[in-house]
């Protein structure tokens, strides 16, 4: 960490991390890395007796040849500063570097600022270029929180071609060599990635998905919003070069603050070493080496390993035999019986509610993650790519909030993993009663709801910014992708919101799970009791939202004077309305009148005390507030 030893500063909102100016104590720069308008003197100096400094401004390393220090630098340009001391002709102590980076304005943003320059390179193509890489939060002429060498390239697919595209940026140290830096509080590690939503006009899509799965319990990265100031030409950060809302993101990699697996040495080739650990994923027309095979008349295709990279060939065939014989064993008709020996259950089953949940556009066949631990199972995640979600793609049916994401048909399909295994009752029983677990917590519609306020409130400022950057809101083809053409942000936002509830609600109508059996009665009567005194109780209707056919509503129940130990309330519709699905209470339906049960964790109010429950319900002609009724015991 010596070369990481500079000034540390206290960012408003974020915790204090180290300003990586690439200076190591070797050499000691006046100036510290960062921004300047017109001109910047920097002055150089070493603690090493008897040595001389050497320095370059082109991005070479310095070598005993290159320019001598003598006096103070003035720099009217971004610069790349290097600098190496050298004692009698040979390079001394560790190298460093000083990163300043013109600018011919000013800005101040609420969120943190990426800024990158590529010294004059272009726009980022496949292959990487060097750059100076710099977090900042307020203003662009604050102290960078992080300064560092960096390379920058150009990544994904369809969004590649957006002009707001998505990048990879690799941190880089004085050497070249790939330097672990902290990013707004998550851990420190080289790689990371920028992505810009566009085709996702409400900018949090991915997002939403993420903290939805982490909350869940599956492997995700950690993401930041940020807003990316990216400078492509030779002169100075101007106005032009603001990019917009970006996801600074961790990349998915086998590290100890990521998926922290076994490390696969190329020595590992035999058992146990050489059974993990392995990340692959499935990228449809996308895979590139190394690529495992399949063979059989029923095969998977496309399925790409990274990690670990290089990938010698025995661990290869370890893997690709292991595959083979999980694959092999799907397509048997006793796999009922089998698969819980070769998979993380859980893990797959979340995914597939993530999914059919977001209705990802490449659900099941492009950027699908798994992993294998030493002698671990087969785990779905890290999640990766949700961007085109809950309405946003118009491909395959995934702009549809009823139908199966899962059921999708590609030629040739990466897989059938997933639908072998939703053919199976007890896979299926599980998925059904996870659903109904995350539907009373993560997933309740007051907690999606809320979940987007929280995502959405510290952008409001930014997606100004970003739409006068991209005026693409009314736009309706992105690229090959259809999306909305609300004129606002906030409308897009309301959008997707209205679109994840009605997918919600048809989820409902096919997971939910069955009410469980009533206990036998017992073969002797129990003592008799008093009867219970009677409480008062009242309750409240609210409709939370509407759309063609459905509706979603909150009953409060309130106790009265006296507590309650169990209260019920039954809602009379007028208009023919029908329940599909509740939360924290037990419904029943006869005729036009639904009661509504107290569970046995909110039955107990104290006086005056309240809760509440919560229905998703169908209508048609007119949607009348019910009559509501409440007693209490």
């Amino acid at each position: 960490m010596r070369k990481f030893l500079a000034v540390l500063l206290l960012i408003v909102g974020l915790i204090s991390v180290p300003t990586a100016a690439m200076a190591a104590d070797d050499i000691t720069f006046s100036t510290p890395s960062g921004t300047f308008q017109g001109s910047v003197s920097v002055g150089l100096a070493t603690a090493i007796s008897g040595a001389e400094i050497r320095y370059t401004t082109d991005g070479k390393a310095p070598a005993a040849t290159s320019a001598r220090y003598t006096a103070p630098l003035t720099l009217t340009g971004t610069t790349q500063l290097r600098v190496q001391a050298y004692v009698n002709g040979a390079a001394t102590g560790t190298g460093a570097t000083g990163l300043y980076v013109a600018r011919n304005f000013d800005a101040q943003h609420d969120l943190p600022m990426v800024l990158i320059d590529d010294y004059g390179k272009g726009k980022p193509g496949r292959d990487y270029v060097d750059a100076a890489a710099m977090v900042l939060n307020g203003r662009l002429s604050s102290t960078p929180a992080v300064a560092t060498r960096a390379g920058i390239h150009l990544r994904g697919q369809s969004s590649a071609t957006f002009d707001k595209a998505p990048y990879r940026l690799e941190l880089r140290d004085s050497t070249d060599d790939d330097t672990d830096v902290e990013l707004l509080g998550m851990p420190a590690d080289s790689d990371w990635v920028l992505r810009g939503p566009f085709s996702d006009k409400s900018l949090v899509r991915e997002a939403l998905v993420f903290d939805l799965g982490r909350e869940m319990g599956s492997s995700v990265p950690r993401h930041r919003f940020v807003e990316l100031y990216l400078n492509t030409d030779s002169g100075p950060v101007a106005s032009a070069d603001y990019q917009g809302v970006y996801m600074l993101e961790e990349t998915i990699k086998n590290s100890k603050d990521r998926l922290d697996l076994k490390q696969l040495k190329e020595t590992d080739t035999t058992l146990p070493k050489i059974t993990g650990g392995y990340i692959f994923a499935f990228e449809w027309l996308a895979a590139e080496e190394p690529i495992i095979p399949c063979t059989g008349s029923s095969c998977f295709n496309y399925l790409e390993v990274k990690d670990p990279s290089p990938l010698n060939a025995e661990q290869k065939a370890w893997l690709t035999s292991y595959l083979q014989q999980f694959h092999d064993m799907l397509h048997r008709p006793d796999f009922g019986a089998n698969y819980r020996n070769w998979i993380d259950t859980r893990s797959w089953i979340d995914l597939i509610i993530l999914n059919e949940l977001s209705r990802e556009m490449d659900s099941y066949l492009r950027s699908t993650y798994f992993y294998k631990d030493r002698d671990g199972l087969i785990t779905a995640g890290p999640l990766w790519d949700y961007d085109l979600t809950f309405g946003t793609g118009g491909y395959f049916g995934n702009e549809q909030t009823s139908g199966w994401q899962y059921q999708q048909t590609r030629s040739p399909q990466a897989n059938d993993w997933f639908q072998i295994l939703l053919t199976d009752p007890a896979f299926q029983r599980d998925l059904k009663a996870r659903w109904t677990e995350l539907r009373q917590g993560v997933l309740a519609p007051a907690a999606l709801n809320s979940r987007v306020d929280t995502l959405t409130a510290p952008l409001t400022a930014a997606a100004a910014r970003n739409f006068q950057r991209w005026p693409n809101l009314p736009t309706r083809m992105i690229g090959p992708f259809i999306t909305d053409t609300s004129p606002t942000w906030a409308g897009q936002v309301q959008v997707m919101r209205n679109w994840m509830t009605q997918r919600a609600a048809w989820l409902d109508t096919q997971w939910a799970s069955s009410s469980p059996p009533t206990s036998t009665p017992p073969t002797s009567a129990p003592p008799t009791s008093p009867p219970p005194a009677s409480a008062g109780c009242s309750a409240t209707y609210s409709k939370v939202s509407e759309w063609a056919g459905g509706f979603q509503a909150d009953v409060r129940v309130t106790a009265g004077s006296t507590a309650t130990r169990t209260w019920a309330v039954t809602l009379t519709f007028a208009n023919g309305q029908k329940i599909s699905q509740g939360w924290n209470a037990v419904l029943s339906t006869s005729g036009t009148v639904v009661t509504a049960r107290n569970e046995t964790y909110n039955g107990a109010l104290a006086a005056s005390a309240s809760t509440t429950f919560g229905f998703i319900g169908t209508w048609a002609g007119t949607n009348a507030a019910p009559t509501l009724s409440c007693t209490a015991t």
